[in-house]
């Protein structure tokens, strides 16, 4: 496929370099340095695009994907609060658009042994939970978009659970309220993402890990998303990818 690259950062050169192997082209590659070349008859010149960048900007260069007919694939989180908005544009315009907080595959394994798991510990409320995940130094949101993903999820789950808290790392023994789950963000060196959920109770204790290695696992995730974009229309998630 011909590839749009919106974000040319870390993520960006992984998604490059395994793209290529792959053997897909990539005939726009937009950073800081030519924002102006997101425009329609750019933008055209792509089967679909992918978008890695920052909260402040991704709703936009969604939305100018949706203006140029193009599909686009998107793993910037911290923009919730446009989500709405954004959806709205895309059924406007007949868009289409792939939305993740994470590609990893493995990562959505995790999420849905989540699931299932807070669907079993629902009727056990003597476990107390909470939920760490730790980045590197660079990341720019907290707590991470997985980390919210994980959080909504259990909490779908739970009965006894209605919100989740960003608490203080150096005071998360205790949760804020009896229905909320403390989740804890750390920011430490060049962790490429951490997110552990432990069960706790006063006799044991259970906790589920995942440790992503290297970030070329969100890179083939996200072209694998790409691959499934061509051509398509409307809003798309993980699950539909792997099937859940």
């Amino acid at each position: 496929m011909r590839i749009a690259l919106i974000g040319y950062g870390k993520m960006g050169h992984y998604i490059e370099k395994l793209g290529k192997q792959k053997g897909h082209e990539f005939p726009l590659i937009v950073d800081m340095e030519n924002l102006d070349e997101l425009r329609p008859e750019k933008l055209s010149l792509a089967d679909v695009a992918i978008e890695f960048t920052v909260p402040s900007s991704a709703p936009g260069n969604i939305m100018a994907c949706f203006e140029a007919g193009v599909p686009v694939v998107s793993g910037t989180t911290g923009w919730n609060d446009r989500y709405q908005e954004v959806a709205a544009y895309c059924q406007q315009k007949n868009g289409g658009l792939f939305r993740a907080s994470n590609f990893s595959i493995g990562v959505n394994i995790f999420i849905e042994l989540n699931r299932k798991l807070a669907r079993i510990m629902n009727a056990y409320p003597l476990y107390k939970l909470e939920l760490e995940e730790v980045h590197h130094i660079h990341k720019l949101d907290a707590p991470s978009g997985t980390a919210i993903t994980l959080a909504d999820t259990i909490i779908g789950e739970m009965d006894r659970l209605g919100r989740w808290v960003l608490t203080d790392p150096g005071n998360k023994v205790e949760s804020p309220a009896p229905d909320a789950l403390p989740v804890t963000a750390l920011r430490q060196g060049e962790v490429t993402g951490r997110h552990t959920v432990t069960y706790e109770s006063e006799v044991d204790s259970m906790t589920l890990v995942h440790n992503a290695k290297s970030r070329e696992a969100f890179a083939s995730g996200a072209l694998m998303a790409a691959e499934f974009m061509h051509q398509r229309q409307g809003i798309y998630g993980m699950k539909d990818l792997l099937g859940f």
